[in-house]
C-alpha cells in the first residue's frame, strides 16, 4: 500500500508538470499530439483532440508538441511561435512544480503549526539560560534588527558569527534587553538554545509556505553548485537519488501519516521544478538555453534539427546518468 501512494504522489507531481507545459502550449495555439504520465508502453490511452495517455513505468512524463524536436510546415507547431510563447511553454513545467510546492506546504504548517518569536522552551546551561531568558519571552528585537518571525531570529543570529547581540524582549508586557553571546552548535550554526513556540495559522501557514520555499530554492542552488564543483560533503554519488530512492523515500513517509508524505511531495515537486531549470540538453532548462542564445543573435533560429540531435545526446546522457542513480538506489535499499 505504501508503494503504492508513492507512486501516486510521484505521478501526481509529474502531472502537475506536463500540465503546465500543456496548457501554456494550448493558450499559444500548438498543435499537441500527446500528453502522457509515465513512459514506456501505454497501458491506457484516450483519443480527443489530443491523445491522453497512462504508461507502464511512472518515471516521468511528456507533451508531444509538433515540431519541438526537428522542422515542421504546420503553421501551430511549436518552433513556428515567438521566443516568449516557447520560453513560456518551456517555463511552466518547473513553474507549476514550485506552486505546487507552495500549495503542498499550506496544510503542513496548518497542522504542525508555523514557529512565532515567542519562547516555549529554554535549553539548560545554554547561553539563552545563562543571560535570563524565560519561557514565554517574545523576542521583539535582534541587535536592533525587528524580528517578525522565527526565520528572522535565525538568520541574526547566524549573521553575529559568534559575537555578542542584544535581545529586546516582551516580558509579561514589559520590554527587556539582555546581551547574549551565541555559540557553534554542530552543524556550524550560531544558536543561543532556545525553541519557539509554533502557532497555528492560516495566514501565518501560507506565509511560512512560501519563505520555506525559498529558503529551500537558494538550498538547492547551492547544492547544484557543489555537484558541479564536486564538493558536495559525502560525494555526489551518495547524495542524489532516482525514481527507486524517491519511492522509498514516499513508502516510508507514508508509515507514519499523511502529513509526512505532503510533506516529502512538496521537496519532490521543488526539486523537480528546479532541476529541470538546469542548462541541460533535454530537459526544460536546456531548451530554454538555445531560446536565450535565438534571442542574442537577433532572432535567427538555431538550425532545428541540430538542436534535436543535441537534445537527444543530453537525453541519452540523463539516461545513463539515471541507470547509474537507480543502481545506487537499489544497493542502498539491500
Amino acid at each position: 500500500m505504501t508503494i503504492l501512494v508513492a507512486i501516486l504522489l510521484f505521478g501526481a507531481i509529474v502531472f502537475i508538470h506536463e500540465l503546465g507545459h500543456f496548457l501554456l502550449a494550448k493558450k499559444n495555439g500548438v498543435t499537441i499530439h500527446e500528453f502522457s504520465i509515465g513512459m514506456g508502453p501505454k497501458i491506457f490511452s484516450i483519443k480527443r483532440d489530443v491523445e491522453y495517455s497512462i504508461r507502464l513505468l511512472p518515471l516521468g512524463g511528456f507533451v508531444s508538441m509538433e515540431g519541438e524536436d526537428g522542422e515542421s510546415k504546420d503553421k501551430n507547431a511549436f518552433g513556428k511561435k515567438s521566443i516568449i510563447q516557447r520560453a513560456s511553454i518551456l517555463f511552466a513545467g518547473p513553474f507549476f512544480n514550485i506552486v505546487f510546492a507552495v500549495i503542498l506546504f499550506i496544510p503542513v504548517f496548518m497542522y504542525i503549526g508555523t514557529p512565532g518569536t515567542t519562547l516555549s522552551q529554554i535549553v539548560p546551561n545554554s547561553p539563552a539560560q545563562v543571560a535570563g531568558l524565560q519561557e514565554g519571552d517574545k523576542i521583539e528585537s535582534v541587535s536592533g534588527e525587528k524580528v517578525n518571525s522565527w526565520q528572522d531570529v535565525v538568520t541574526n543570529l547566524t549573521n553575529s558569527e559568534g559575537k555578542e547581540v542584544k535581545l529586546v524582549i516582551d516580558r509579561d508586557g514589559k520590554d527587556q534587553e539582555l546581551n547574549i553571546v551565541p555559540e557553534k552548535n554542530e552543524e556550524g550554526r550560531y544558536v543561543i538554545g532556545i525553541a519557539p513556540k509554533y502557532e497555528k495559522s492560516i495566514t501565518k501557514a501560507i506565509a511560512t509556505a512560501f519563505t520555506t520555499t525559498g529558503d529551500m530554492i537558494v538550498q538547492m542552488v547551492k547544492f547544484v553548485g557543489q555537484l558541479i564543483t564536486g564538493t558536495v560533503p559525502g560525494g555526489v554519488s551518495n547524495s542524489v537519488t532516482g525514481p527507486i530512492g524517491v519511492i522509498s523515500l514516499v513508502s516510508d513517509a507514508a508509515k507514519t501519516g499523511i502529513i509526512n508524505v505532503v510533506y516529502i511531495g512538496a521537496i519532490i515537486s521543488l526539486n523537480l521544478g528546479i532541476l529541470n531549470l538546469l542548462p541541460i540538453p533535454a530537459l526544460d532548462g536546456g531548451r530554454l538555453l538555445m531560446i536565450l542564445i535565438e534571442a542574442l543573435r537577433g532572432g535567427k533560429k538555431i538550425d532545428p534539427n541540430k538542436e534535436a540531435t543535441l537534445h537527444i545526446i543530453g537525453f541519452g546522457a540523463l539516461m545513463l546518468f539515471m541507470l547509474f542513480v537507480t543502481y545506487k538506489d537499489i544497493l542502498r535499499l539491500f
